[in-house]
Order: C-alpha cells, then structure tokens, then sequence
C-alpha cells in the first residue's frame, strides 16, 4: 500500500509533541464515512513485549467479517513511554506493516484514540495522515474528556466532551460491558465513525477487526499495550 510520507520517526518528545500541533491543522474529523460504500475494513493494533512492537493489520470483509489479509511487522520499540505520544512509539512499525498490505480497505480501525486526545491528534488521526483514508480510533479507556450518564443496553451513546467541544462518543458495544471511546481519526466524522464501530462489534466488546488484530499482534504470551 502507498503511503503519505510525512516525517521521520527519529524525534524527542519535545519535537514529536510540536509536531503534533503542526499536523493537528491537516486531520479532517468532520467528514462523514460514506457507510453505503464500505466493503473492506480494517483493524489495526499493536503489542509491545520486552521492547519488542508487534504490528498487526487485519483486512476483513463487510459487513460479513471474513478474512481477506493479515500482515505483520515487528522490530524493536524506538520511542519511550509518554503519555499522548503513542504513535511514536507506535508509528514505524505500522508504517512497515502498511507498506506491506496488498489490499485498500475503505477504513481502517485503530485500538487506540483520534481526535479524544489532548492535542486532537491520537494514533488514528496520526496514521490516518501517513494512509489518505478514513480512520477510527477505538479507545479501550478515556484519555481526555469527560460525559455523562450512560445507559446500560448495547447501542447506549452519550457525547464525550473536553472544554466545551464534542470530541468522540462514549459507546457501549455490549449490555453491560464497559463502554468503548470512540472518535474520528481522520477523513471521518464522530457520528458515523460510531455507527460503523457498532456495526462491527455484533458479539462483542470490541470491534470484529480490532478484535483479530489484536489476536494477531500477540507477541507469544502475555503482551502489553501502553
């Protein structure tokens, strides 16, 4: 796959946080996903282990989530642990993986934030840069924001919200479960990047293509993802 080369990884954390604020400016998160047209999705994670990162990507079809592609990177982690600098640490061995990839999807979903996130700029808003499509982030736990009650049955939505801007929506994929953190990445919008979030999780907590990514990120063992 082609990707948009836009810096080099090779960054303190005082040069990866300035440049966060320079690449906010170009992530689209108020165009909506043309759900009719989404055939092809998929899920993206990665796992560390011993300062070691597994890339995963997994293509599935939609909205029937049958395997297309998978591929995978892995190489050693070059970026210390920083809170809102995920795709740093996280970016060169996606990058690796995505150049492999042989199909397109239509969109791509990410364990981990878009536009929720300190600086608007989460790993899927990042990434979404380097791909040109449409990417979501699917937060696990919140990172910044804050929203109300939430109702306990599967499809229950309330907005998350950081100084009175609506940031994502906090999504319960699972009655009872613990709610997802969902928000656009980039070329997306936050309502129809939760519609297809729910869309894809029909059985579970997370998402079908989040899930097998994860699945295949697994560094043989216990993993961790930070």
């Amino acid at each position: 796959m082609k990707l948009h080369e836009l810096h080099s990884w090779d960054l303190s954390p005082t040069e990866a946080v300035a440049l966060q604020r320079k690449l906010r400016r170009e992530v689209v998160s108020d165009r909506p996903i043309p759900l009719e047209n989404v055939h092809v999705v998929a899920g993206v994670d990665v796992s560390v282990k011993d300062e070691m990162s597994r890339a995963a990507i997994v293509v599935l079809t939609y909205p029937d989530f049958q395997p297309v592609e998978t591929v995978l990177a892995t190489r050693p982690t070059p970026f210390p642990y920083v809170p809102g600098l995920l795709s740093f640490r996280e970016g060169p061995v996606l990058e690796e993986a995505f150049r492999q990839l042989g199909t397109v999807p239509d969109v791509f979903l990410f364990d981990g934030m878009g536009i929720a996130h300190p600086r608007r700029i989460g790993i899927a808003s990042h990434m979404g840069l380097w791909l040109e499509k449409p990417t979501i982030g699917c937060g696990k736990t919140r990172l910044v924001g804050h929203y109300g009650s939430l109702q306990e049955e599967r499809g229950a939505a309330a907005p998350l919200m950081d100084h009175g801007e609506r940031i994502g929506v906090v999504l319960r994929t699972r009655t009872a479960r613990n709610p997802l953190f969902i928000s656009p990445g980039h070329l997306a919008d936050i309502d129809t990047a939760a519609e297809l979030v729910l869309r894809c999780a029909p059985r579970f907590r997370l998402p079908e293509p989040i899930r097998a990514a994860h699945n295949a990120a697994a560094l043989g063992g216990p993993s961790s993802r930070v």
